[in-house]
Order: C-alpha cells, then sequence, then structure tokens
C-alpha cells in the first residue's frame, strides 16, 4: 500500500485485516523483523510551511531529507540535531525521509550541544491503529495540549502511529568549523580529555572517538580560532594534536562520525549502546572478543562491531542500553533488537501501544 494522501493512509489502516509493515524510503531496516503487509509513506510528500524567520518548518512525512536539506541550505539553515543517514551502516537503497528520521529519532553527533530529534519537534500529525487521525503540538515550541504526543512519536519506529506531517524547529549555519584531532590516546583517557572539553566554556558540538579523539567546534571564525586555542591549552597534557580548520574537510569527519562510515564495510553485528560516558571504558573492555568499538557524545554512545552473533548485553551490567542496529536474518531472529525493558516499564508501554493501536497491527512486535 501507497497512500497518496492523509485520507488514503485512514482508509489503508481502517480497512486493513492483518499486520502492517510500515515505511517510509526503506533506508532504516532497524528492529525485530516485522511480518505483514508493506504500508510506505514515501508518496505522502511536500514542504508545506517554511518560514525561514520563525526557524520553522512543516512537512509531510514522505519527504526526502534532499528536498528538506536544499530547502534550509538556501536560507543558510540546518537541522541542527544533524540527524544519520543509516543508509552508509546498513548497506540499504532507496531515500530517507523526514517521517523516518523523526519515526527513530535519528541524531547525531551534534545531540551533545543541541539536544535529540525529539527535542527539535514542534508538533507531528498521525494516523493511529484505530484510522484516527491525531494532531498534537504546533509551530512553536511553547504548547502544552495534554499529552505529549510529540516526544512520544519520536524514536517510536511506527509502532504507535503512522506519521503523516511534521513540524521541527531549525537553526542557522555556523560560519565556520574546525577539529581537534588528540592522538594515540587509550579509551579511559579519551573520556576524560572529552568530558574536560564539553565542561569548559569552549562550547563544544562535538566529542568522539575513532582512531583519535575529536572535538569539534562551531561558530564564526574568530570565536573558533579563539576557543580552539584555548582548548589545545586546556588539553595540552594529552599529547600529541593536530587541527583541521577546513571547514568541509571537518564536516566530512563528523558526518563519517555519524553515519558510522568506519564499520559500514567491516563484516560482523553493529551494536548501538548508550552508557553514562564515564562507563564506557569498563563496557569496552567486557565486551566480546573481537569486538571493535568507536565512541560519540563524549564516550555516552558505543558503536560496537561485534563476531556474528553475539551479544553484546552481558558487559552492561544493567549501566545501559543496546540496539541491534544490523546483523544477518539469523541473528536478527535469535536476538531481540532492543534492550528487554523490566516488567514495570513493559506493562506501561503495551499499555501506550495498547491505547494507540488496540488492533496490534502497526510493526507488531519491532521493538518487542
Amino acid at each position: 500500500m501507497n497512500p497518496q494522501t492523509e485520507l488514503e493512509l485512514v482508509d489503508a489502516i481502517t480497512g486493513t485485516k492483518g499486520p502492517l509493515r510500515i515505511i517510509g524510503g526503506g533506508t532504516r531496516d532497524i528492529g525485530n523483523p516485522v511480518v505483514g503487509e508493506t504500508l510506505c509513506t514515501s508518496s505522502l510528500s511536500g514542504i508545506a510551511l517554511y518560514e525561514p524567520g520563525a526557524l520553522t518548518i512543516v512537512a509531510k512525512a514522505g519527504t526526502s531529507m534532499n528536498e528538506i536539506e536544499a530547502a534550509l541550505d538556501v536560507e543558510n539553515q540546518r537541522l541542527a540535531f544533524e540527524p544519520m543517514d543509516h543508509r552508509t551502516l546498513l548497506g540499504t537503497n532507496g531515500t530517507p525521509t523526514i517521517g523516518g528520521v523523526v519515526a527513530t529519532n535519528a541524531s547525531g553527533s551534534r545531540r551533545i550541544a543541541v539536544g535529540a530529534c525529539r527535542d527539535h519537534l514542534l508538533g507531528v500529525r498521525f494516523v493511529d491503529g484505530t484510522g484516527t487521525t491525531i494532531k498534537n503540538g504546533g509551530r512553536v515550541m511553547k504548547n502544552v495540549t495534554g499529552y505529549d504526543l510529540v516526544k512520544l512519536l519520536a524514536g517510536s519506529y511506527g509502532t504507535l502511529g503512522v506519521l503523516s506531517e511534521v513540524s521541527l524547529k531549525v537553526l542557522p549555519k555556523p560560519e565556520t568549523s574546525a577539529t581537534l584531532k588528540i592522538h594515540g590516546l587509550t579509551d579511559t583517557q579519551s573520556v576524560y580529555a572529552l568530558s574536560m572539553a564539553l565542561g569548559s566554556p569552549f562550547e563544544v558540538t562535538g566529542a568522539a572517538r575513532s582512531d583519535d579523539t575529536l572535538i569539534r567546534i562551531e561558530g564564526f571564525a574568530t570565536s573558533v580560532a579563539y576557543r580552539l586555542a584555548q582548548l589545545k591549552l586546556l588539553l595540552a597534557g594529552f599529547g600529541d594534536m593536530t587541527v583541521v580548520t577546513d571547514p568541509s574537510a571537518s564536516q566530512a569527519i563528523w558526518t563519517d562520525i555519524t553515519n558510522v562510515a568506519t564499520f559500514a564495510t567491516r563484516a560482523g553485528d553493529i551494536w548501538r549502546i548508550s552508557v553514562k560516558p564515564s562507563d564506557a571504558p569498563t563496557i569496552i573492555t567486557a565486551m566480546p572478543a573481537g569486538t571493535k568499538t568507536m565512541m560519540d557524545w563524549g564516550g555516552g554512545l558505543i558503536w560496537a562491531q561485534t563476531p556474528a552473533g553475539t551479544d553484546p548485553r552481558i558487559a552492561l551490567s544493567a549501566k545501559g542500553h543496546a540496539t541491534l542496529i544490523r546483523a544477518d536474518a539469523k541473528t536478527r531472529a535469535a536476538l531481540p533488537a532492543f534492550q528487554p525493558e523490566n516488567p514495570i516499564l513493559t506493562a506501561l508501554s503495551q499499555g501506550i501501544r495498547t491505547r494507540f493501536d488496540p488492533r496490534g497491527i502497526l510493526n507488531p512486535g519491532l521493538m518487542g
């Protein structure tokens, strides 16, 4: 099914007699496998409203990210939360949509400075499992109208409702950016250096570790130069450093970090693990043999490439949660994609899903 309008979306959901597999551009095949008729929202497309002066964009859920970014680029604006493009890591085709970004709460390296996708989401329109169209939020940040469905829908992976339209806050692009690289640190040293940078007054917008420890500064050119100089003084004790001052080269580094490009061509399973930054080095040490890792969000996000079929959650000891992002069909059938919840959270989650999808037809079982 490929509805062209919200009314057709309502009819599709109302008239279905079995489970539905909800997709947008088909680029983010994440979660437990769903068996059901495919409902594609990619034809619900187009920017409904863009007010650069109000820093607001409203678009139908199937609108491609290319269209969104092109419109924003004309006004020198951007989605500041730096949405991840999963095609690099998953090897998928298709075109990412803004609905897919919201449904998966896809947020990149800049999350440490500006928040996640859900923090920029102003309003949503969606159709729930009964075929009812629901609108929540609006084109302003201050909007209190009962349940905060805006936050609830972000990251719900289509299990509560099928998005038809989203409203997002946008922000101006910075004049320039630069990246400080610190070479040769251990995981523990890297987290310590990143924590010092994030705790400084120098407005860090990226803090990651791949082969090197990476720190990003953005803003006006004179400000970036000053803050970089101060960070180099602050972190001088950590050893050898280099600075990438070309903004295109700096952006390329963070695009690769956000999209986890370093693991794209490597065999094995890919896990996304959220932890307290100070716990990251210990957790990495306890990972299964053969695991390769990188860190983002100052150590709060670990990307782990593990041997096929291994579950790294044994290393967490209740100190974080892990999501299986990429694996073969056998592993996806054997291991739950999302971190198992405790009984209280399971009951709450099931209660919410029952409220919005009483027939259990929207991506059933995808999140457990």
